[in-house]
């Protein structure tokens, strides 16, 4: 017999309270009724506390029922709603209190069925064992119609392999709500929210996505990084008919496609888009609405807008402020296509109009992307008009790839001291930009008025997105955000001190101390290691290598020696390394005022070594002196599947003094043709290269080996009787700049194009 839960006592109070007005009111029989009532309701509610019980639940439940999933730990479990409820009297599966019911481990849910609703859950320390958390399914012929997710949290819900591709949300089906819910730092490959249609039964949709916060995702360093999906190549001259609304995305980073549109007749209107990596793409499918959007850069690198490709798509009245990102990544954009292409491809735009939009201090409106020997359909019968382009950080905001005849240009504000390579369609104005009582950086009033833009102000707030009993709380932790803990020198005292730190410490050595490790000294944790200025400590090791950068860790070292003296008679040593198993949390390695030398015990002892599997936000190198090394300074070149996974998202090494390496400096790899990520971004500045890469083994015969880096400025650097630079120019229209760079007794830049600019380099 179902239980009756305490909820009951509300109704019971009511019919006390009934019986109080019997003496006073003729309402009495009316608040019995409804009490009556109530407690009918509510005692169709039932608990329960393990896998068996909820299965049970479940083969019993009726329209109208309720399933109260006990507060606790649930682990390891595959939960399976069945049901079929009515608009009236849906079957609801709930935690007995939102936020304190945690599913974790190998675990996940699926449903299916009529008029069901899930609230109040959370995923999380675990993953799904298949390809989907929550899927919208039971089998592939038992969808979930007319049914809702809320108020749940799928956070950190991560396959350990980041490049394992999962599902966080699959919503097959047709009539489903998605709202108020939270999705937060999903870790591996795969989209975080999937609108699925490969059935008859998914397609015309008619979803609603709204009201939900899509927090954090760090950059994956590969394609599939989507943080919403909407159909698929496949079906994407398919109607979903999905709407996407007053959703906020906050740092989405995962890959520059944040949205993903793959189906035709979508609507996407007042979400924002904060500081996130990537833009709204209309990748596939024709006639979507893109409206009142409002995409927040704030000078943010990568920060992209709005995508144009495909047919009949109306992007109109959506504000940009502070977009960083250039070519796919621009703050508007229209692609060109191919003709008659095939449905994975780039449908030419025909009869789109990009009209309305407010783009304030954003760099790059592109017009044409993309145009190559293949994508040589230009755009056609479309329109911008009457959009306010105003921004001082760019003065040469438009850039034209390919022919634009087909659009018509009417109405546009550009600023007068900006360029335009386009002849009509612009009225140039002063930059008059200012602050409005929302917060955000607007136009004067009367331009404004002229596009009827209305009000600048958010659609949504982070506040009024995801699940209520949540809280968006930053995830990182920042160097030197903790304790100082001094570490004695001797023998593993610094291991041990890593073993008691906690995230955010700061190790202090002694100057001039000496440190042996006999055992790895592992980083679970940002950490930093450092001493005061004066001698440095020296630090040697016994194990192949000194430092391990463990899932989760990351380190900064600072003001240190570490001489190769007493490492094992190894090939292929190393100071610092990743873990050799995947690691799904992004580390970052800082490195100054570093002393590093006689890695020279054996052949390939490198300083640092990244692992496949692994990926840095960022590794700096800064103001360091590194000589006698029988290996490579950096060895990022272990991502060699040719997918375009690569591993590290900027690097930057200034201030440097390089000598006697009989490897590269650095050597880093992205393969392949993938145009989905925004790295690698490297800087190269004010260091020196002494005798570099000319090792009798060395197999790339270069002092610096970039193969498919995104961004590349090196510059005000000598090279001295060394190997040269080699550049390996891939696609994606990489900038590569070499400028103010000696280079004596050294040969001239290797590459395999002439498509990098060289500025005042001597040999």
């Amino acid at each position: 017999m179902k239980g009756v839960l305490a909820l009951q006592i509300s109704a019971l109070q009511m019919q006390k309270i009934a019986q109080q007005f019997a003496r006073k009111s003729n309402l009495a029989k009316l608040f019995s009724l409804v009490a009556l009532f109530c407690v009918h309701s509510i005692a169709s509610a039932q608990m329960v506390k393990n896998i068996d019980e909820f299965n049970n639940a479940v083969a019993s439940a009726e329209a109208g029922d309720t399933i109260v999933m006990a507060n606790g730990d649930w682990h390891d479990v595959e939960l399976v709603l069945k049901g079929k409820g009515t608009e009236d009297k849906p079957i609801t599966l709930k935690a007995q209190n939102p936020g304190e019911v945690k599913i974790t481990g190998l675990s996940n849910l699926s449903v299916s069925g009529e008029y069901l609703v899930i609230e109040g859950l959370v995923f999380t320390d675990g993953h799904t064992p298949t390809g989907e958390v929550i899927a919208f399914r039971t089998s592939p012929d038992e969808l979930a119609n007319h049914s809702r997710l809320t108020n749940v949290v799928i956070d950190n819900f991560s396959h350990p392999e980041r490049q394992l591709s999962d599902l966080w949300l699959a919503i097959y089906g047709k009539h489903n709500r998605i709202d108020h819910n939270s999705f937060i730092n999903k870790r591996n490959r795969g989209v975080t929210v999937a609108v699925r249609m490969n059935s008859e039964g998914s397609r015309k949709n008619f979803h609603t996505i709204e009201y939900n916060y899509f927090g954090p995702r760090q950059v994956l360093g590969a394609n599939g990084g989507e943080t919403l999906r909407i159909g698929t190549s496949h079906f994407s001259r398919e109607y979903a008919n999905t709407l996407v609304q007053y959703n906020y995305f906050d740092r989405t980073n995962g890959e520059h496609e944040i949205i993903s549109n793959k189906s035709s007749g979508n609507t996407f209107k007042g979400n924002v888009f904060f500081e996130a990596q990537g833009t709204l793409t209309m990748r596939h499918g024709h006639y979507t609405t893109v409206e009142n959007n409002y995409f927040l850069g704030n000078r943010k690198p990568n920060t992209g807008g709005i995508r144009i490709i495909n047919e009949h798509q109306t992007v109109s009245n959506n504000y940009m402020y502070g977009l960083t990102g250039r070519r796919f990544r621009g703050a508007l954009v229209i692609m060109n296509g191919v003709p008659n292409s095939p449905p994975n491809r780039y449908d030419p735009v025909i009869e789109s109009a990009m009209n309305n939009n407010v783009v304030i201090d954003s760099d790059y409106i592109q017009l044409g992307a993309g145009a190559d020997e293949e994508r040589s359909a230009p755009p056609t019968t479309t329109e911008m008009q009457n959009n306010i382009i105003l921004g001082k950080q760019n003065l040469n905001p438009i850039t034209v790839f390919s022919d634009v005849s087909g659009i018509t240009f009417k109405g546009n504000v550009l600023n007068e001291d900006a360029s335009n390579p386009l002849s009509s369609g612009f009225e140039k104005v002063p930059y008059k930009v200012s602050k409005n009582s929302n917060g955000l950086w607007v136009p004067e009033k009367a331009l404004l008025d002229n596009i009827d833009f209305g009000e600048v102000k958010l659609p949504v707030t982070k506040e009024d997105t995801g699940a209520r009993f949540y809280a968006k709380n930053e995830s990182q932790i920042p160097f030197k955000s903790g304790s100082k803990i001094a570490v004695k020198p001797g023998m593993d005292t610094l291991a041990n001190a890593l073993v008691a730190s906690k995230p955010g410490d700061i190790l202090v050595l002694e100057n001039g101390g000496e440190y042996l490790l006999t055992r790895f000294a592992t980083v679970n944790h940002p950490i930093t290691i450092m001493a005061e200025q004066g001698d440095k400590p020296v630090i040697r090791s016994e194990k192949p290598s000194f430092i391990v950068i463990e899932n989760g860790g990351a380190l900064e070292v600072e003001n240190l020696w570490f001489d190769g003296a007493a490492s094992p008679d190894y090939k292929g040593n190393s100071i610092i390394r990743t873990s050799r198993s995947s690691m799904n949390i992004n580390y970052a390695l800082t490195v100054k005022n570093v002393k590093v030398t006689d890695l020279d015990i054996n052949g390939y002892f490198y300083f640092f070594k990244a692992h496949p599997g692994t990926f840095a936000d960022y590794i700096d190198i800064k103001n360091s002196h590194m000589e006698n090394i029988t290996g490579a300074v950096l060895s990022l070149n272990k991502e060699t599947d040719d997918l375009g996974v690569y591993s590290v998202e900027n690097l930057t090494l200034s201030g440097n003094t390089f000598k006697d390496i009989k490897e590269e400096v650095v050597t880093i790899y992205r393969g392949g043709f993938d145009e989905s990520t925004f790295g690698p971004a490297v800087t190269i500045t004010n260091n020196t290269l002494n005798n570099v890469g000319k090792g009798s083994t060395h197999r790339t015969g270069a002092s610096m080996y970039f193969h498919g880096v995104q961004n590349l400025h090196v510059s005000d650097s000598t090279w001295v009787d060394s190997a040269p630079i080699s550049l390996y120019l891939t696609n994606g229209e990489p900038i590569t700049l070499i400028e103010n760079v000696t280079m004596k007794n050294t040969p001239k830049i290797q590459s395999n194009s002439d498509s990098f600019e060289v500025k005042n380099v001597t040999y």
